[in-house]
């Protein structure tokens, strides 16, 4: 396979002001698809994903399973092939690529299974303030894996593995998906209490259940594992759709006052969302449900029409599912500065990331910053162009690119490797439904 480098200075030009329309697919799921290549390790035979992004978040991870001796193959645009080596060669780790992804973490889980001690970079990702891995570590140490971190990277032992009946120390996604890839290979019963029933937790509990594990709770924040003593069988599974890319697509529609239909849309993922919106005026339809491909995830076509937004009367804030979904309130701020008010956005779950809302100021909004989680949104706003560098985050970074798009004249978005990580092909597909952007 072709070594995929990273390179941080793109840019996109945006000539904004344009109406989008017609229809749009929303793309596989990029935490799925993160989540299943890591629950792929626990496979000793062939594993072959469909649904698998080409975003670059998916390359570093996969550049870090290469140099482990992992033999990766992309068969088709979206489908990869992954076969295991007899032994992994845990020492030869890439460290530059595992350091800059936040999903090398929810490899620990598999790989105890493979080695008795190993060590794995600090996670990368987002710069959105200080991250802990509490969750993993005291949930591991439940199960016989032992977790030191050291200055720049951790230490993972591997004990006597054992079941065990255990509270997630925080409703975390990728701390549930490790203990679950850890209780898979576990001949025996293991109770996940406090787990967060979001779509890539569902997702890999539907892959499991693919090769064999029973899972109790599916949906509920109480999984109940069955595992196995080990797994060795050709296996293919197809991940579901991204809800965090339908919402992007729907901010797009409400922040350009644009027709668009977004088609495959997880509505079980974006119910909350869409009810905050149509309390804000948003005027849409829905059509009737069917399935994703996983035959699981139920999906549907939603159709934004041009509306005019008031402000809520209380905050909008994350929570774990089924709450807003933290990965989606950032796109609550280009919308809310199309409202008539003041919105309060209320991003309680990291230290940083309310900052670079602001970043939207320089188009011209008015988000004010009442304290490092929480801004003021002050609306309607006439979005002006701009030249910006992305802010090392990927949902605050698409944000600007939304306004951008909303904004009548020519911007410049500056380092869009952030926006790169977690969407394919976005400036091309958003120039499929009446977009103007241009790679630099």
């Amino acid at each position: 396979m072709k070594k995929t480098t990273f390179s941080e200075s793109i840019d996109f030009q945006i000539r904004g002001g344009k109406k989008l329309s017609g229809t749009i697919n929303t793309n596989f799921s990029k935490n799925g698809s993160v989540a299943l290549l890591c629950a792929s390790l626990l496979n000793k035979n062939k594993t072959i994903l469909h649904g698998i992004s080409r975003i670059e978040e998916v390359y570093r991870l996969i550049e870090v399973l290469q140099s482990l001796g992992v033999t990766v193959r992309w068969l088709k645009q979206n489908t990869v092939e992954i076969t295991p080596p007899a032994n992994f060669a845990l020492e030869k780790i890439n460290k530059e690529s595992a350091s800059k992804i936040r999903s090398n973490l929810m490899l620990i889980g598999a790989l105890a299974h493979h080695a008795n001690e190993f060590s794995l970079p600090h996670a990368g990702g987002c710069k959105m303030g200080s991250r802990t891995i509490a969750a993993h570590r005291y949930g591991l140490e439940n199960l016989g894996i032992k977790i030191v971190t050291k200055e720049d990277h951790y230490l993972v032992r591997r004990q006597k593995i054992k079941a065990a009946d255990m509270v997630l120390y925080e409703a975390s996604d990728t701390a549930a998906i490790n203990n679950l890839l850890a209780a898979a290979l576990i001949p025996d019963r293991t109770v996940i209490r406090f787990a967060p029933p979001n779509y890539q937790v569902q997702e890999v509990c539907f892959f499991l259940e693919k090769i064999g594990v029973k899972i109790e709770g599916i949906g509920t924040t109480n999984l109940v594992v069955h595992g196995l003593r080990e797994c060795n069988q050709p296996l293919e599974y197809h991940n579901s759709e991204d809800p965090i890319e339908s919402m992007m697509l729907i901010a797009c529609a409400v922040t350009t006052n644009s027709k668009l239909t977004v088609r495959r849309a997880p509505i079980d993922f974006l119910a909350l969302e869409l009810l905050k919106l149509k309390m804000m005026g948003l005027k849409f339809s829905l059509s009737a449900p069917y399935h994703s491909y996983n035959g699981r995830t139920k999906l549907v076509d939603i159709t934004i029409f041009p509306s005019t937004l008031k402000a809520p009367g209380d905050k909008i804030h994350a929570l774990p599912y089924p709450g807003i979904n933290s990965d989606n309130l950032p796109f609550f701020v280009p919308i809310a500065a199309k409202a008539k008010g003041t919105t309060l956005i209320h991003d309680w779950m990291w230290e940083n990331r309310a900052i670079y809302f602001t970043e939207l100021n320089r188009l011209g909004a008015q988000v004010n910053l009442a304290d490092p989680h929480r801004v003021f949104v002050n609306g309607p706003t006439n979005f002006k162009p701009a030249q910006v560098v992305c802010p090392p985050a990927l949902r605050p970074a698409m944000i600007i690119l939304i306004a951008m798009l909303a904004a009548d004249g020519t911007s410049v978005l500056r380092n869009v490797y952030s926006i790169n990580r977690g969407y394919e092909e976005i400036a091309n597909r958003l120039n499929a439904i009446g977009a103007d952007i241009k790679i630099l």
